[in-house]
């Protein structure tokens, strides 16, 4: 894959670059703090896998009729979406501790999702972090038959509609994985990308088959010959917990740069971004409902996805007090911080991007 230099010769970005970075990192010196997780984010973490766990062992233990199990199933949901955005999130960036094997341990937690750590942090820390919003590079705006991300994709009769149907599509997202994860890895392998981040093809593909049939024997086969439910329930409910985990993981992801002000950046005709790392993540990244504590709590700070994307390893439990930091020193160097007051607000801005995405012709 050929790699795409942020070029710029525009002094104020060097220099918002260099003083955001100083002022951040004199914040957790000033104060004397690390910038990993602390008793806050361990209590979080417990939470989180007792919201996923609890009812599943429930549902194993405790006779409980059909509605209940439904129940059930979409506690799970919401729990396996607060592990990835609170627990797994942090860990596989490095940002949960300083030890690396309690990351590694709890970036483990994606498993729990049922899919795979080597495919998300290629395609997450490195595609999606170091080339957000960028066509052919950036993965999470990658065009999926009926929904429409970037502007350089094609347009589609069906596209117009996305707006509407998009929002069942992204609860599919994790149960796609099962299967999608495949053959993302066999494209990793063949653009060299699993070697260059030290793993072996074989060896990584081997471990993804291992791992998802203990995670499908878990999840569907302990439900199927513990409980009284018939195979067909146990699916139904299997899928209710992956579609309310997958649509809450997927709009909250997407309304941090599929939204008004979040820019699709191209690069110019010798492959260069004209604009300094540090800016290009500040003009395709957006934030939203900063005051709301327990939305903060529950999607583990990716409504703060300015701060995620310009400090991937601080730990998101921070990203609330260093976000005013980061809001005044872009307004002091002029640059815009997208930043939509509420929730709602974000949501509708994601719902009118999503409809002018699928009206828009392919721009250049």
């Amino acid at each position: 894959m050929k790699r795409i230099k942020f070029v710029s010769n525009n002094n104020l970005q060097q220099e918002f670059s260099s003083a955001v970075r100083k002022k951040v990192n004199d914040y957790f010196k000033e104060n004397n703090i690390s910038p990993k997780g602390n008793t806050a984010l361990f209590i979080q973490t417990g939470a989180m896998l007792l919201l996923y766990l609890l009812p599943f062992i429930l549902v194993l233990t405790v006779p409980m009729n059909g509605w209940v199990a439904v129940l059930m199933s979409a506690l799970m949901g919401i729990g396996m979406a607060g592990v990835g955005m609170c627990v797994m999130h942090d860990a596989l960036h490095g940002s949960y501790s300083h030890v690396e094997w309690v990351n590694k341990i709890l970036g483990g937690t994606m498993y729990l999702l049922g899919s795979n750590v080597t495919n998300w942090k290629i395609q997450h820390n490195i595609l999606h972090h170091a080339y957000t919003n960028i066509e052919g590079y950036d993965q999470d705006i990658a065009s999926r038959g009926p929904i429409r991300l970037s502007e350089l994709a094609p347009l589609h009769k069906i596209h117009k509609y996305q707006y509407i149907h998009a929002f069942f599509l992204y609860g599919l997202v994790t149960i796609s994985k099962l299967t999608k994860d495949f053959s993302q890895l066999i494209g990793f392998n063949k653009a060299g990308l699993t070697r260059q981040h030290a793993k072996h093809p074989t060896y990584e593909f081997i471990k993804m088959v291992i791992f998802k049939i203990i995670y499908l024997f878990i999840f569907i086969g302990l439900p199927i010959i513990f409980t009284p439910f018939l195979w067909w329930q146990v699916l139904l409910g299997f899928f209710i917990m992956h579609w309310t985990g997958g649509c809450i993981l997927s709009t909250v992801f997407q309304m941090a740069h599929v939204v008004e002000g979040a820019e699709q950046l191209h690069p110019n005709s010798e492959g260069n971004i004209e604009n300094d790392w540090i800016v290009h993540e500040l003009r395709t990244t957006s934030n939203f409902a900063r005051n709301n504590l327990f939305l903060n709590w529950y999607i583990g700070g990716l409504n703060f996805q300015i701060e995620h994307h310009l400090f991937p390893h601080i730990c998101h439990i921070h990203y609330r007090k260093i976000s005013p930091i980061v809001e005044k020193t872009a307004k002091e160097f002029g640059f815009d911080y997208n930043l939509k007051p509420s929730f709602t607000n974000a949501l509708i801005s994601h719902i009118r991007r999503l409809k002018e995405l699928g009206m828009q012709t392919a721009s250049v």
